[in-house]
């Protein structure tokens, strides 16, 4: 293997050291190490935390969420080998003093016009997705699983998105356009394909939009028929496979109240949290955010922004924000004005009376 590193180092003489570790890793595959993710998929034989010891010994970086790459142990072994390494520190040569450890750059998700939401995925999910160690020592080896509920435009999915960026794992959508179908099993084998999909790539996050579509209540009259017993069905068995696989499971909805009882039970979605429409200090709080990184013009008017997005979705915060900074940029300033804030404004779609939803058929008697 040293001829052939040999020979790789003389053909391409320029390549970064993180290629040379991980090409000799591998035994001639050219990857770099900052490819964590594939080079623990190339080296099976090898575990996950020799892995990672062997790249931060040759001074690179190893993900934080590097342990979630690895086989979970059970909570008892955990809780042993967490003793074990305790005891270890405590034992300290004579005239060797024992150096404190720096500690590791805290990963904080930041959501500006949502505080509490904030806070609770700071908590929740991401504590435990970068200090995986210590969450596993006490058993706790993944977050739960988690539903997001609340009126249309209040949020959900701009939120989600937000911390799908933030976490950045590969990302699975289910949703009614991509595993919706007219043919009676179909639907359900879509919903398998995509969590298995999601555990060959875990660590990984499955999305489930408008989760009424498809996990409404069994005994509901408009939730008849063998097919859609199948797909809560469905459901229900692979939630709690995935999240042991660790897979982070988000899911969506308008209609809380149609959901499936035995769906929202403890062990499936633990966290089950409700989104109002923003309050003015929320959308305050994401309009300041943004205007942050903008130079702005004297004349801008803050307050008056502020009282035309108050009760609207946050996305329209950020749309107006930054269609106003396209409009100034295509005519030719150097700052976000007030006339291109308020032709950005005009370009939300107005107001409408809001209707019932109704699917099927409608009966006039008149």
């Amino acid at each position: 293997m040293a001829d052939e590193s040999k020979v790789y180092m003389e053909r391409t003489p320029h390549v970064d050291d993180e290629v040379v570790l991980g090409t000799w890793i591998t035994g001639g595959v050219v990857i770099s190490t900052e490819s964590f993710r594939r080079l623990t998929s190339l080296t099976g034989w090898m575990p996950v935390g020799d892995l990672a010891e062997i790249v931060r010994a040759a001074g690179f970086s190893v993900p934080a969420d590097a342990g979630l790459l690895a086989k979970r142990k059970p909570a008892s072994q955990a809780k042993n080998d967490a003793k074990a390494a305790i005891a270890k520190e405590a034992v300290v040569e004579p005239d060797q003093p024992q150096m404190p450890e720096e500690p590791a750059e805290a990963k904080v998700f930041k959501l500006p016009g949502r505080p509490q939401l904030e806070e609770f995925f700071n908590e929740h999910v991401i504590d435990i997705i970068f200090n995986a160690e210590k969450y596993q020592a006490l058993g706790i080896d993944f977050p739960s699983a988690i539903v997001l509920h609340g009126p249309p435009g209040c949020g959900k999915t701009f939120a989600v998105e937000r911390l799908v960026e933030f976490i950045d794992w590969p990302s699975y959508s289910i949703d009614s356009n991509s595993v919706g179908s007219p043919y009676i099993h179909e639907t359900s084998k879509k919903i398998s394909e995509v969590f298995d999909k999601a555990i060959d790539g875990a660590p990984s996050v499955v999305v489930i939009d408008e989760m009424e579509s498809f996990l409404s209540d069994r005994r509901s009259s408009s939730s008849t028929g063998l097919h859609h017993v199948e797909e809560v069905a469905e459901f229900l068995r692979r939630i709690p496979e995935a999240i042991k696989n660790n897979v982070l499971i988000i899911a969506m909805t308008n209609l809380i109240e149609m959901i499936d009882p035995a769906i929202l039970r403890r062990g499936r979605f633990d966290h089950i949290i409700e989104v109002g429409m923003p309050s003015r200090e929320e959308v305050a709080s994401l309009v300041d955010s943004l205007l942050s990184k903008l130079p702005k013009a004297d004349d801008l008017n803050v307050d008056k922004l502020l009282d035309a997005l108050t009760g609207k979705a946050l996305s329209d915060s950020a749309f107006v924000i930054r269609e106003a900074a396209r409009l100034a940029a295509k005519a030719g300033k150097t700052e976000l004005d007030q006339t291109s804030i308020e032709a950005a404004l005009n370009s939300l779609p107005k107001d409408q009376e809001k209707k019932n939803r109704r699917i099927g058929f409608v009966w006039d008697d008149k």
